[in-house]
């Protein structure tokens, strides 16, 4: 595991100047330049961690997901709200998630459920104060704000074999607007 990757973060210098205002197709501006270029700031940071996995975009309804097959771990989650979801929890299948740190961690949603996230790759060790705290600022303005872009990123430290993120990074990418990207230990 390189060191570097465990004490950086990515950084998106290219963000506010594509963002930018005037009258364009915020989606098609999203889907074209904005999401390719996170995805492969995301890749570029990851790969220091050369961790020799297998990394896989995955796509499960509108949400889509950078997984890493070889340590079995979530690296990147992303989509365009569309306001709040309204389905019901799959409680039962929270509950199988397999967890050794419980209470301290949750099986967190890297894409919030109120947003229409579901479980299984969606689901992601997460500190409970984490979870039940601050993350909870840029999931609301999100779930408000559709058309924004919402994303998570993790990251996980020394340990080439760790499932269990130390960081991730959480943002909200709003039309007209700077980009809102905070970070957390987990």
């Amino acid at each position: 595991m390189n060191s570097s990757y465990a004490d950086s973060t990515p950084t998106y210098p290219e963000l506010p100047r594509m963002m930018g205002t005037g009258a364009y197709d915020w989606r098609s501006s999203l889907t074209d330049r904005i999401i390719p270029y996170l995805v492969q700031m995301w890749l570029s940071h990851y790969d220091l961690a050369a961790s020799g996995g297998e990394i896989v975009e995955v796509h499960v309804d509108k949400w889509s997901y950078l997984f890493d097959i070889g340590p079995d771990r979530l690296i990147a989650a992303w989509g365009i709200s569309e306001g709040r979801f309204s389905g019901e929890r799959e409680k039962y299948r929270m509950e199988k998630y397999p967890l050794q740190a419980r209470p301290l961690y949750h099986a967190g949603h890297a894409i919030p459920h109120r947003f229409g996230g579901g479980t299984d790759i969606n689901l992601t060790a997460q500190l409970g104060s984490l979870n039940n705290g601050p993350f909870k600022i840029l999931e609301n303005r999100a779930v408000k704000t559709v058309g924004s872009l919402y994303f998570t990123y993790w990251m996980y430290g020394l340990d080439p074999n760790a499932e269990k993120a130390s960081r991730v990074q959480q943002g909200l990418l709003t039309c007209g607007r700077q980009p809102e990207i905070r970070i957390f230990n987990n």
